[in-house]
């Protein structure tokens, strides 16, 4: 099956699918089903990528790059011996695709799991050493400078410098406890109350003592997770080799990840509201969903171990301990309306069997919300984050982005708010379908994104509504990864000059469109062999410009943390280029003095303090970034450790920086925070980081001074 998928022609693409009918009996192994994967998506790939290239040597070789940068991009498992004997396949790896041989993988995928259980002993045997902090050695941190190890010895030699800098970096951490404590006391003494707080400092070797032992049991941990990875696991990395190199969107889902997609897309799982956390090897219930399955028993509680969990009456319950917590949530995961059974032990030490009918739960996280905001001057605005462009394609009566902006716009013009701020920031996208509908919640009809298709055929997206929600001012706000539609959105809204973008100097810069290609749909079986995310079309504004690479250009421009990083479609090689087409027939309104609007705002920008230093903070923390090596000296490293917090002082205003804004909730969601303990909490958060963004304050400015 098809999903609509940042919308497509499915008819178009239909009818290009005849030559890919491939029959295959159902294999018996995970063998079998992963030739059988790879020779599905090399066909797939071949007549269906808008990105097609000719499965070659070359073609092979950045694959072999990709692999390897995925695998092992520290170069901390592989030894130079090992790279030696796989750099003979580096032109074999387009044949292999094409004939389903799993030859290279097996190879790479027995000698990792052979040279972390290398690694594993190792680690025993430098935790059961004396670990020597005071040797003046260094550790390279820039990946790019790094070189396999060449033989054991030496791969012994980095491991140890791997555990080391753990150890001196959590030993940092119990020197920051410490003096927040003693900081704490200092504060108890003064107001005469010494019992509240105990402080009991730690000398160098009690410290380092205690680090070791918690460095210890994170390694032992992390051995035990990836040991427990599933070889079906490691292939569907192995396959993003394969598909990455056509683009970086173009991706396999295993069946198990395509779930979880789904999940995150449509914001809602059919399970029992508790999130599941994992520690030392023990799974324990997290926090509960007001009102799902979990928190209406009254018999689960947050903290609880999950011993056992019986997905259904009919089956045998499955120890739990030790297990993936991904692999515990799908055993927990099932159809609605049926039963679950999970064994518990309570905090008391008591077993518990508590018997529970799933239901579907909505992620809140997932949706947009609103909140009105009160300027200084008296004026009421009003404010919404918008995560994702959600949708529910297997429902048609599931929420989407659409309905859920028109209703919050809704609520703020109940409350007489003389504006909309629209916040895309780290919106990563989500459906075309949504960005086309929302965009007539704020104009009459109109052209709004143009898509062109492998063949080279253009589709004008057209918003066909003429009663538009909200006709005020409208300022939307965007930072480096705001995506995809997101960029549609924000492109669609510059070329009419309905409303002013501002946050980073450009976005993501993904101007391409994805759909999901299952496999099974070319299969002669009844397994599940996952789904191929293909790039099948890109996108185009109405001015005829492609937001790929260059994304959208903020018309009131402000640096942020992400501004001096690399973030971006650019910085990926295997990205798609820009380019640009003819303009679609659309009239602008004209209706707002941008030129004035970005002249008073640069002015105000380089006149406030507070932001400035945010820049400056942000310039640091990136030439933090790029430092090559660390010392493993504790005297240095704790020297070094010192000097970066004297040079954070300078930026501690930031951290209790407020915008002078007022907040006011909605009258339901303040009756909701009385019995919604885990809701009044994520809402007091909120409101505290609104009330530090310097991004907000100045969108506040300028929606005031639209007419």
């Amino acid at each position: 099956m098809f999903k609509k998928f940042f919308g497509f022609n499915k008819l178009l693409l239909l009818s290009s699918l005849g030559t890919l009918i491939f029959c295959f009996n159902s294999p018996q192994n995970d063998d079998e089903k992963m030739q059988t994967v790879m020779v599905s998506v090399s066909n797939t790939l071949s007549y269906l990528s808008y990105n097609a290239k000719p499965i070659n040597d070359a073609y092979s070789q950045d694959v072999y790059k990709e692999y390897f940068e995925k695998l092992d991009p520290s170069k901390k498992y592989f030894l130079q011996s090992d790279m030696d004997e796989f750099a003979k396949y580096k032109t074999k790896l387009d044949d292999y695709l094409k004939t389903g041989d799993i030859t290279f993988f097996k190879l790479t995928n027995d000698r990792y799991l052979q040279r972390l259980a290398d690694m594993e002993k190792m680690s025993q045997d430098i935790f059961a050493k004396p670990i020597n902090l005071d040797e003046d050695e260094d550790i390279i941190m820039e990946p790019k400078l790094k070189k396999n190890p060449a033989n054991q010895k030496e791969m012994y030699t980095e491991w140890k410098k791997f555990i080391k800098y753990n150890i001196l970096q959590e030993m940092q951490t119990l020197n920051e406890k410490e003096e927040s404590q003693k900081k704490k006391k200092d504060s108890a003494i003064a107001k005469k109350q010494k019992d509240t707080i105990k402080y009991e400092p730690l000398t160098l070797e009690q410290k380092k003592v205690k680090a070791t032992g918690e460095i210890k049991d994170l390694v032992s941990s992390m051995f035990n997770r990836i040991k427990k990875r599933k070889r079906m696991d490691w292939f569907s990395s192995y396959m993003n080799s394969y598909t990455e190199v056509f683009d970086p969107h173009t991706n396999y889902f295993s069946p198990k990840d395509k779930e979880d997609f789904d999940a995150n897309f449509s914001g809602k799982i059919i399970g029992i509201g508790a999130q599941i956390s994992e520690k030392k090897g023990r799974l324990f219930i997290g926090p509960l969903v007001i009102g799902a399955p979990a928190w209406k028993s009254k018999q689960v509680s947050e903290g609880d171990e999950v011993l056992k969990v019986k997905s259904d009456p009919k089956k045998e319950a499955v120890n739990v301990v030790g297990m993936l917590v991904d692999e515990a949530v799908r055993l927990i995961r099932g159809a609605k309306g049926s039963e679950v059974t999970l064994t518990l032990r309570k905090k008391d030490g008591s077993v518990k069997e508590v018997k529970l009918i799933r239901e579907e739960v909505e992620m809140e996280d997932t949706f947009a919300k609103s909140i009105v905001v009160n300027s200084p001057n008296g004026k009421k605005y009003g404010f919404i984050y918008l995560p994702s462009f959600n949708a529910d394609f297997n429902d048609s009566k599931g929420r989407n982005a659409s309905t859920d902006v028109k209703n919050e716009i809704t609520k703020l013009k109940a409350q007489n708010v003389e504006g909309i701020i629209l916040d895309l920031r780290n919106n990563g996208g989500g459906s075309l379908t949504e960005v086309v509908d929302i965009m007539g919640l704020f104009m009459n009809s109109g052209p709004v994104v143009q898509v062109r298709s492998q063949d080279g055929k253009i589709q004008v997206l057209k918003n066909k509504n003429n009663s538009p929600v909200w006709t005020g001012p409208l300022v939307l706000m965007q930072n480096e990864l705001s995506a995809s539609a997101s960029e549609i959105l924000t492109g669609a809204i510059q070329d009419y000059g309905r409303g002013v973008i501002l946050g980073a100097p450009h976005s993501f810069g993904k101007g391409t469109v994805q759909t999901f290609v299952s496999l099974n749909r070319f299969l002669n079986t009844n397994d599940d062999y996952g789904d191929l995310k293909l790039t099948i079309q890109k996108f185009y504004r109405i001015s005829g410009n492609s937001t790929q690479l260059e994304g959208v250009k903020s018309d009131v421009v402000m640096d942020d943390y992400f501004t001096y990083d690399e973030i971006g479609e650019k910085y990926d090689e295997h990205a798609l280029p820009w380019d640009q087409i003819k303009s679609s027939d659309y009239k602008p309104l004209n209706t707002i003095d941008m030129a004035g609007i970005v002249k008073r705002s640069t002015e105000r920008i380089k006149a406030n303090k507070p932001y400035q230093l945010l820049v400056e903070s942000a310039k640091w923390r990136q030439a933090l970034g790029k430092e090559e090596t660390v010392t493993l000296n504790q005297t240095k490293f704790f020297e070094l450790m010192k000097k970066r917090k004297e040079e954070l002082k300078k930026f501690e205003s930031l951290t209790k920086y407020d915008n002078g804004l007022q907040f006011t909730q909605y009258q339901s969601e303040v009756e909701r925070m009385k019995k919604d303990e885990a809701f009044s909490a994520k809402s007091k958060n909120w409101i505290k980081n609104l009330k530090r963004d310097l991004y907000l304050q100045e969108a506040m400015n300028v929606i005031s001074e639209i007419k």
